[in-house]
């Protein structure tokens, strides 16, 4: 138990410091020693939640709760998994039994009411944009825009309203879809060269006697000043003057140092000035600032976004996943989690990238084919793998697999190997007779032919693509008593059919399926049982 204690110890030191993988190692350390500590998955929960792993925080907190399901943190746990995975019903369940167990419990009650909150946007969001979308599938102005993935992305963005006013004014210049888009959507038709309507005004009129309120009057000296400054800043960011921008911003901020927005404009001018860093810093300055002053959740978010943006146009992608998690962490948009998607397969993709080396791949190859000649075809398979993550683009790793998944029957996974190894390189015969082979293993005779057949146009007399393709052709057109027929007058098969032991095997592979892995650890049995496989006498699904 001490031993576990210092693990979760750690473990704790590591998510409290951002280190989640760290942690995470720590937990299953922990569990390893004691799987039945339902604080360990819960902790272990919390830090795959942080890391951004929903999937797996979901199934530790299920562990939690099937280990103690009177311990109410474990239900909070799968609240909070369950609704960063947008499954807000079963989340609404989770929070509400974790405050049965324990009515008074805080943490519980704003995860409740977070994840109501988060519903109800969804399902506005989701409402809006359908409407939305049948709009523009009945306008046959912009019908054939849907086929753009670009313009479907920013109508989805402009029906969530994610994008920020200055954006949109950007987006409508560049693009002359999006007045027209905005014209179906408001029922009405822009003008190509006017600028986008302003904000919707109150339509009450004052009463005649009564002069209408300036903007900014009935608000106190410092902060007019401030306002009028960052319009000043806003008018100059439109059209693009950006050193004039910044001035202003500034010293809007000279009147108003408390206001999170200054921050976040400035750092957007930075961002335009393609300036990555400043912006960086701005909106840090710009979350202090409005930490310290209670700012809206969602202003937090959008200054965490643009650092995740930032980071994003840097390449640093590990970074922009951890500021766009922490903007999810303030306020859930679709656009954040598309956003988070792309860095997330970007990371992927990089690490797929820096893992990959030809010449380990073919170190790899080397062991695996040891392995194979000493009929381990298990052990064979796992240094097949390996090189075929250090080097994905090479099709003979992929055929030299294929064949450690026959020896093992698993005729499958075999199969897409072959795949694979055929559409990287369509002219490797050996990838089209392992292929032909496999199906004729699964007795899919007439797709076997077929691969053998794209064997014999590359080399018209090899002899394995001969064979085969005799032997399939002669399967197709015969009836399943000629196929015993001719399989029982092979020695071989007979010599097989006549060992007591090989009986016994057969006879305890049709009732145990699964009794067939073990016995093909066994090379000399695993040869027998290939022979009848290509025999036509047995069949394996």
């Amino acid at each position: 138990m001490e031993q576990v204690n210092q693990l979760k110890e750690k473990g704790n030191a590591a998510l409290s410091s951002g280190n989640y993988d760290e942690a995470v190692k720590y937990y299953t350390q922990g569990i390893n020693l004691d799987p039945k500590n339902h604080v360990l998955y819960s902790n272990r929960s919390a830090a795959y939640a942080n890391a951004g792993n929903y999937s797996a925080a979901l199934e530790d907190a299920n562990k939690c709760v099937s280990l103690n399901p009177s311990w109410s943190k474990g239900y909070s746990r799968k609240g909070s998994a369950l609704a960063f995975l947008r499954n807000y019903d079963e989340a609404i369940a989770a929070y509400t039994k974790g405050l049965e167990l324990d009515p008074s419990n805080q943490q519980l009650a704003n995860g409740l009411a977070e994840v109501k909150k988060s519903k109800k946007l969804s399902e506005d969001v989701d409402l809006r944009m359908e409407q939305l979308f049948q709009k523009l599938r009945a306008n046959p102005k912009t019908k054939e825009w849907l086929n753009d993935p670009e313009y479907v992305k920013m109508v989805k963005n402009l029906a969530a309203g994610t994008d920020p006013y200055d954006s949109l004014l950007q987006d409508m210049k560049t693009d002359s879809r999006l007045v027209t888009t905005m014209g179906v959507m408001l029922d009405c038709e822009l003008p190509m060269d006017v600028d986008p309507p302003a904000e919707p005004k109150p339509t009450t009129t004052p009463k005649k006697e009564e002069p209408p309120t300036p903007k900014y009057d009935d608000l106190p000296e410092n902060r007019r000043l401030a306002l009028e400054e960052k319009d000043k800043g806003n008018e100059c960011y439109k059209k693009k003057d950006f050193s004039n921008a910044i001035v202003h911003y500034n010293k809007a901020i000279e009147h108003d140092s408390t206001d999170i927005t200054f921050y976040t404009n400035i750092a957007a001018v930075y961002f335009e000035q393609k300036e990555y860093e400043k912006c960086i810093k701005e909106c840090e300055k710009a979350i202090e600032i409005g930490r310290e002053n209670r700012a809206d959740y969602k202003l937090i978010a959008k200054a965490f976004t643009r650092i995740g943006n930032a980071y994003k146009k840097l390449e640093q992608w590990k970074l922009a996943k951890t500021y766009f998690e922490k903007s999810m962490s303030e306020h859930r948009t679709p656009e954040i989690k598309t956003l988070l998607s792309e860095v997330e397969k970007k990371i992927v993709e990089e690490e797929k990238k820096a893992y990959i080396d030809p010449v380990k791949a073919e170190q790899e190859k080397e062991l695996g084919n040891d392995y194979f000649k000493k009929g381990d075809y298990s052990t064979a398979m796992k240094h097949y793998t390996e090189a075929i993550k250090r080097n994905p683009d090479d099709p003979k790793l992929y055929s030299n697999r294929a064949a450690c998944y026959t020896k093992l029957a698993a005729f499958d996974l075999g199969l897409k190997d072959c795949e694979v190894c055929c559409k990287l390189d369509p002219k490797f015969i050996k990838g089209w007779i392992r292929k032909g082979k496999i199906l004729q293993g699964m007795q899919q005779h007439a797709k076997a032919l077929t691969a053998y057949q794209k064997a014999l146009e590359l080399d018209p007399s090899n002899a394995e693509a001969v064979d085969g393709y005799r032997a399939c052709s002669t399967q197709l057109n015969s009836n399943p008593e000629e196929v015993r027929k001719r399989a029982m007058a092979d020695p071989d098969v007979q010599a097989i059919l006549r060992d007591p032991a090989m009986r016994c095997i057969l006879d305890q592979m049709q009732q145990d399926p699964h009794a067939l892995q073990d016995h093909l650890k066994n090379p000399e049995i695993a040869a027998k049982i290939q022979k009848l496989l290509e025999s036509g006498l047995i069949a394996i699904h």
